[in-house]
């Protein structure tokens, strides 16, 4: 079935399970997401939650166990290897926590970027042209020569960005971006990727723990167990508005921004009850349910206890990513190769 021309992405019933030391470990247990084009979009979670499975399903890293996963009109599961290496490098941009993940340190930053367009053939003019758009999108002009020792942690990570964008992604995923930099370097790029998505109308999935993201972006998902659980709308209400079109009267009219939090059905209408609801009403493992005038009331069942026993026993963090195909995963090594064959001696 086509999706509908706004939407960008649908995950129906998304599941991974891997195989650790023998045992099976449920990274994803029928998750439900549909991302909208042009969305700006924050997803949050302990670790081990699925953040980060769901983020390599999304790149083109992995594949599903189970369920149905549409990029841009492209089912990856039943795309071949090769076509799922040109959707990695074609379709998809990434950005990662650690920048030896994002950038080859013995060259220039405007060579970074040029690195994926010469990968793909483009023109040296086109790509040179390309390249300085980039880096005046992220405030990086006067530093375009500049190498990657050269550079703070914040200005890598914006680096990193424009490289991501290189190829013109339909989709940009940021898997923790803002994990080593300091509270104001972290406000720094999470304002890059809110200019980029309203300059670019380019679709944006940020994972991460910061708790600065609510503010940054334009919804909030929690995954909890593998499942989405919790869905943070962002709406602002400018109390300016012309009455046509929807265009502000004066510039720089006052907003008004609020939060709404929704806790989200799968489509088998489960859902998940905050751990700190049932803790304070002594709601175990048992529940009665009654409908009342103004919706549903779940009421505590005397002597059940608080199930305690999480999905993802001792798993700490994500799995790690499987080991990358092609010319993008050929660059590590080639990395790697340099720094052993450079040794002294």
């Amino acid at each position: 079935m086509p999706e509908p021309n706004n939407i960008l992405i649908t995950c129906d019933n998304l599941v991974k399970i891997y195989k650790i030391a023998g045992l099976e470990v449920v990274a994803l247990q029928g998750l439900d997401l549909t991302v909208e084009r042009g969305a700006l979009l924050g997803i949050v979670g302990p670790s081990g939650s699925g953040k980060t499975t769901l983020l390599n399903i999304l790149g083109g890293l992995d594949r599903p166990s189970a369920g149905r996963v549409t990029v841009n009109g492209q089912d990856l599961i039943k795309l071949s290897a090769a076509a799922l290496d040109r959707y990695r490098c074609n379709q998809v941009g990434f950005v990662w926590q650690q920048v030896a993940r994002n950038l080859i340190p013995y060259l220039s930053v405007q060579e970074n970027v040029e690195l994926p367009m010469t990968v793909a053939g483009i023109r040296w003019g086109e790509k040179r042209g390309r390249a300085q758009e980039l880096l005046a999108a992220v405030g990086l002009s006067g530093r375009r020569q500049h190498r990657l020792a050269e550079l703070s942690g914040g200005e890598q990570q914006r680096a990193a960005i424009a490289v991501a964008l290189a190829n013109r992604p339909a989709l940009l995923l940021a898997d923790e971006p803002t994990g080593e930099v300091d509270s104001t370097t972290a406000q720094t790029i999470l304002e890059t990727f809110r200019r980029l998505n309203e300059t670019l109308g380019l679709t944006i999935i940020i994972v991460t723990h910061d708790p600065r993201i609510v503010g940054q972006v334009d919804r909030v998902v929690a995954i909890r167990d593998g499942k989405i659980s919790t869905e943070t709308i962002r709406q602002v209400s400018q109390l300016e508005r012309a009455m046509v079109g929807e265009r502000l009267v004066e510039e720089g009219a006052a907003e008004a921004v609020t939060y709404h939090e929704y806790v989200v059905l799968d489509s088998a209408g489960r859902l998940q009850v905050p751990r700190e609801y049932l803790e304070q009403f002594n709601i175990g493992d048992r529940t009665i349910l009654e409908v009342t005038d103004e919706g549903i009331l779940l009421r505590p069942v005397a002597d059940r206890r608080v199930a305690a026993t999480p999905l993802l026993p001792g798993l700490e963090e994500e799995p790690p990513a499987p080991r990358r195909r092609g010319l993008r995963g050929l660059w590590p090594r080639v990395r790697r190769r340099r720094s052993y064959d450079d040794r002294p001696g």
